[in-house]
């Protein structure tokens, strides 16, 4: 018997985790497809005529078994992977995509799911029940199944193929994350650098058995040392290692992998009618058309082009009239930048950590979720966790019902993926009269304790903290009758709403108030430096803007256009960058073999400012609906910033 494909006996149904082994999971998804088919089969075999209920809603609540199996594997192939795991994801993709495809090109199915979609206006059906049958739909007619059988089967072979190639891809990030480690022995190379990351660094390196310190590309480490490291040689050989991850021709590089994708998902469009990989994704997007995203790209770059240009300009004389750089590079801008920021607002990031203790800010957010929607979260210890540092909460209404399952999982180790997400182990559905509520996760990368401090975290990852929340509140707090609308399943470019509205209230004085204490003293933060916060929101946000135009423009050249005549993956992303580029190209780098949209498909977010107007943006997918570039009122001046207002400093 396999604890995957039963019911599992725990509380609130949470996964049994340390019941899981390895060698489950194949076989449990070969008997959760199988389960899945023969669903499927009985809504093809039903004699009876084709309605929404013995059709549309027999599909919706079918599969989930498989559902269940693939979200607790997968979650657990980005947030704690082993070799193994990475083995049976190669192996379990192109089964997946092939039982996809058998439901999307099944014909006798579809013919049943049009015959409902045909009659739509006269079943009074409610919004949910439209807005089910119209994807389910739009599942088959934009995925293949008015295709001819020949073409089906090209269909079949092209899906097949991305599904390895993108688990390929992400696999690759991971190793070259993983493989790089720049170990340090003489103390004065750690000049500028903070304690806390010192003291990091001190400990990675003894749990290695290693005298000095060890610095790595995890985001904890690698941002603080180019923040801050005095050392521009050091921070050079830090930014190319960062920068060259699979671009260097050895067997985790991704250059071919990068132009086949690129390839497969343009003949895919193709082969579905649509004239480019990006009309096909954009049709069920709130932009639409590639043309809409192009001309907002375009507009956006004229009027940020000469803002980033004179922020440019004043870093490139701060640096030169304080330490005579001639040149700016790359690994100089978070450098200086710190520098100026200090000096302009009197503002240091490691002056803020000491008021932001992680598990005070977890704590503020709970309240504002508390007093916003009436949660409560209470840490419990009898559910089964993935890792140790994963902590689990019961969230509640007021009325001491449960809400959610809550998993919180917030420090990079070796088997997690760089970047911060959510993600839920079970969707909130109703069924048969019961509501099954949602087991959500937040997972993320964040500085971690020390042997004399706690986790203190950035003004950046504080933010991340709160965004990633507000995605697990929309998450937590779903409540519709069908798995594959509830909760974060919304327009991709929607989704951040709740995340930007969470996000917010890290500006807000009200808000720190409940949060923000010295971890020593207690002391409340000092409304001086929340003014200064307010202040600094929009330092170089020009620059940033033209960085997260850059992904935009990148992401749109790889599939908004046939990339047959592309060969040169460097010479491509050169021309790319043309129009954005601020800072000298490092010929050793590239980012296209990182960037992740090539692990999954690209998509666009809109936020919809107080204004009312709507903004579009092409992004990169972390996961599997996260982050990217952010549009948000702050005070009476829109600004723009990037995910982590660091991605800047990323690349």
């Amino acid at each position: 018997m396999n604890i995957l494909t039963q019911k599992f006996q725990t509380k609130y149904d949470t996964a049994p985790f340390s019941q899981i082994k390895n060698d489950h999971f194949f076989p449990a998804f070969q008997e959760g497809i199988a389960l899945a088919e023969a669903e499927i089969d009985a809504i093809v075999n039903n004699p009876a005529a084709p309605t929404f209920e013995n059709t549309i809603e027999a599909m919706a609540f079918s599969g989930d078994i498989l559902d269940r199996i693939s979200s607790i594997f997968f979650n657990l192939n980005s947030a704690e992977t082993n070799d193994e795991l990475q083995k049976i994801a190669q192996e379990v993709s192109p089964l997946l995509s092939e039982f996809s495809n058998d439901i999307r090109l099944n014909a006798d199915l579809f013919a049943k799911v049009k015959a409902v979609y045909e009659q739509k206006d006269q079943l009074n059906l409610n919004p949910e029940q439209t807005t089910l049958l119209d994807k389910k739909y739009k599942s088959f007619s934009r995925n293949g199944a008015n295709l001819s059988d020949d073409k089906k089967l090209q269909l079949r072979e092209i899906d097949k193929e991305l599904s390895t190639l993108s688990l390929q891809f992400g696999e690759n990030v991971l190793t070259e994350t993983n493989a790089f480690q720049m170990h340090l022995t003489d103390e004065k190379d750690l000049s500028g650098l903070p304690e806390g990351t010192i003291e990091a660094a001190r400990a990675l390196a003894k749990s290695q058995d290693q005298q000095g310190w060890i610095f790595t590309l995890d985001h904890p480490s690698y941002i603080p040392f180019l923040t801050y490291a005095d050392n521009r040689e050091l921070r050079k050989k830090m930014a190319i290692a960062f920068g060259a991850k699979c671009f260097q021709n050895n067997e985790q590089d991704n250059q071919a992998i990068v132009l086949k994708i690129a390839k497969l998902r343009f003949d895919r469009a193709k082969l579905l009618g649509y004239a480019t990989h990006a009309h096909f994704v954009l049709e069920e997007r709130m932009a639409q058309t590639p043309e809409k995203v192009t001309s907002f790209l375009q507009d956006l770059l004229a009027k940020a082009k000469p803002a980033a240009e004179r922020e440019f300009k004043q870093l490139t004389q701060f640096a030169a009239a304080l330490d005579g750089i001639e040149q700016l590079e790359k690994w100089d801008g978070a450098y200086y930048s710190e520098k100026l920021k200090q000096q302009l607002f009197n503002l240091d990031d490691e002056k803020l950590k000491p008021y932001f203790q992680l598990e005070k800010v977890l704590a503020g957010a709970f309240t504002i979720a508390q007093k916003l929607y009436g949660l409560t979260f209470t840490e419990i210890f009898d559910i089964d966790k993935y890792h140790d540092e994963v902590t689990t909460y019961e969230v509640k209404d007021q009325n001491g019902n449960l809400v959610s399952i809550f998993y919180a999982d917030f420090f990079p180790r070796k088997g997690k993926r760089n970047g911060a997400w959510m993600t839920s182990f079970k969707s909130q559905y109703i069924k048969d009269g019961v509501n099954e509520r949602p087991h959500i996760s937040n997972v993320c990368n964040f500085t971690i304790p020390t042997e004399t401090k706690p986790s203190l975290l950035t003004f950046n990852e504080v933010t991340t903290l709160f965004h990633e929340f507000g995605h697990g509140l929309h998450g937590m707090l779903a409540n519709t009758t069908y798995p594959s609308l509830s909760g974060t399943s919304v327009y991709w470019d929607f989704v951040e709403l709740p995340s930007q509205i969470m996000e917010n209230w890290c500006y807000e004085a009200e808000a720190l108030a409940l949060f923000a204490t010295h971890y020593e003293t207690g002391e409340m933060i000092p409304m001086d430096l929340v003014e200064k916060i307010k202040e600094s929101a929009s330092f170089q946000e020009g620059m940033a803007t033209m960085r997260q135009l850059s992904f935009g423009l990148l992401d749109m050249g790889w599939h908004g256009q046939d990339p047959s005549g592309i060969s040169d993956l460097k010479a491509f992303e050169t021309e790319q960058f043309a129009a954005t580029q601020l800072y000298p190209d490092v010929k050793e780098n590239a980012m296209s073999t990182a960037f992740l949209i090539f692990s999954k498909a690209v998509i666009l977010r809109v936020i919809t400012a107080t204004n009312g107007r709507k903004f579009w943006m092409p992004m990169l997918l972390i996961t599997s609906k996260k982050k990217g570039f952010l549009i948000q009122k702050s005070r009476q001046n829109l600004r723009t910033t990037s995910f982590l207002k660091a991605a800047r400093k990323h690349q």
